[in-house]
């Protein structure tokens, strides 16, 4: 299983605006949060798993809200 390892940035499009990214930099992890700071804002994000891959929602969960993947770099 891919994990979100502690010091790699990660990031993301949004499905709706392809040109945004959202990024992030995993600070600390437990099994089940990590700290990051994300687009430069400090936040507490639980991790959850699907298909093999850890992965978070950095701006909380809707419809089209951005997912970043711990497969992703």
């Amino acid at each position: 299983m891919h994990q979100f390892e502690i010091g790699n940035t990660y990031s993301t499009r949004l499905i709706t605006s392809h040109d945004t990214i959202v990024s992030m930099t995993v600070l600390s992890r437990t099994a089940k949060t990590i700290k990051a700071t994300v687009d430069g804002e400090p936040k507490t994000l639980r991790v959850r798993e699907y298909d093999g891959a850890e992965y978070v929602m950095p701006w909380g969960r809707y419809s089209m809200s951005p997912m970043i993947r711990a497969t992703e770099n």
